[in-house]
């Protein structure tokens, strides 16, 4: 998995000087991805996410239909984008928002329904992003989001906690199945953990890898730093249906006492 850009990596500048040039290079990088192939497994694997999730057609629904179907069921849905990183300075970061933009045009999901938020973003970024006609949240909800219709999230290589205090706000077997999360896949998060830190840390992601249903897409290799370890997340109602109540019981807000690196960015609290 790769590491997150810093945000002191590159001397920020005032929004008149680096806007235009931020959007120049933005725009670059969604030319270069629209014409890689990689990019249509991206966007076959949102959509048929958002299709197996939402969709309550028939299954004989005639094929020609479906197309027309998938885009109408994604047009349902809302968008949250958290930790994109500083994209006026860090290349990577770019190249995901551009991914992002790609995948809302896919889906026809409004600009003004996809919802972003990092702490490190600059004043000039959060213009360049409300240029673009997203929508810059302005409170950090450490992931802590109550989803309450289908919500497609994008969650390039965050951290763990991130994840797991998403999961902890929507556990349950309604709360769950409403959500699609494009990010880091959940298997690999526990393969590079230690078991027992694992469980005991993050254990909303222990439990989700389990039933949880994760398409991996596919990333060039010259991408590797920017794409690597991402997967389409999905939790399907019939899997959480057959878990027994007891999975849902006892829920306790994370508290991450025994994890000094958090991977994420708390929100100031004031005395």
């Amino acid at each position: 998995m790769k590491l997150k850009c810093s945000s002191a990596a590159t001397p920020r500048t005032s929004h008149l000087h680096h806007s235009p040039i931020t959007l120049l290079l933005f725009h670059l990088c969604r030319s270069e991805l629209r014409c890689e192939d990689f990019w249509h497994d991206w966007k076959e694997q949102l959509l048929v996410a958002a299709s197996a999730s939402l969709s309550k057609s028939p299954a004989d629904k005639d094929a020609e239909d479906q197309p027309e179907r998938i885009t109408k069921t994604c047009q349902q849905l809302e968008c949250v984008c958290y930790g994109l990183g500083p994209f006026a300075s860090c290349v990577s970061a770019r190249y995901q928002l551009a991914m992002l933009l790609l995948l809302l045009e896919a889906g026809q999901i409004p600009l003004k329904d996809c919802s972003v938020y990092d702490p490190v973003f600059s004043s000039g970024e959060r213009d360049v992003l409300r240029d673009l006609g997203l929508t810059v949240l302005s409170e950090n909800e450490e992931g802590k989001r109550l989803v309450e219709k289908p919500t497609f999230f994008y969650l390039m290589h965050c951290g763990k906690a991130l994840y797991n205090n998403l999961l902890w706000k929507n556990w349950s077997a309604r709360g769950l199945p409403l959500m699609i999360i494009i990010g880091n896949s959940f298997t690999g998060m526990r393969e590079r953990t230690i078991e027992k830190e694992f469980k005991r840390d993050y254990s909303y992601i222990s439990k989700a890898v389990d039933f949880s249903v994760e398409r991996k897409l596919a990333c060039p290799s010259h991408l590797i730093d920017v794409f690597n370890d991402t997967a389409v997340i999905t939790f399907p109602s019939n899997s959480l249906n057959g878990l027994p109540q007891s999975t849902w019981a006892e829920s306790p807000e994370p508290q991450y006492q025994h994890s000094p690196d958090l991977e994420i960015i708390l929100k100031e609290t004031r005395s």
